[in-house]
């Protein structure tokens, strides 16, 4: 229990670590590729235009990107990878 309770502790304290921008040993973080921008906004239930302003983005880059003209770099994609696993990530951070 001990034990359990020392790797709960330490588990935590790499998490702040992380949440602060240090580097955490043996983490790794797996941004995708590439990703459906289309199918992510399609999850939101959101235009176009509500969606781009959501994520500050120009709803012609939006466009550019679910056309495949264009594609997501740097926080953009990490922003559409965690919006792809909880489409309610933006509501409940910034609301």
């Amino acid at each position: 229990m001990k034990d359990s309770a020392n790797r709960i502790m330490r588990g935590l304290g790499e998490a702040l670590a992380h949440a602060r921008g240090d580097e955490v040993p043996g983490l790794v973080v797996h941004v995708p590729a590439a990703i459906d921008v289309s199918a992510v906004r399609r999850r939101t239930g959101l235009s176009q235009i509500a969606f781009s302003r959501r994520i500050g983005v120009s709803a012609a880059t939006l466009r550019n990107w679910e056309q495949g003209r264009r594609a997501p770099e740097g926080p953009a994609r990490v922003l559409l990878a965690m919006l792809a696993r909880n489409p309610r990530i933006v509501e409940e951070t910034l609301v």
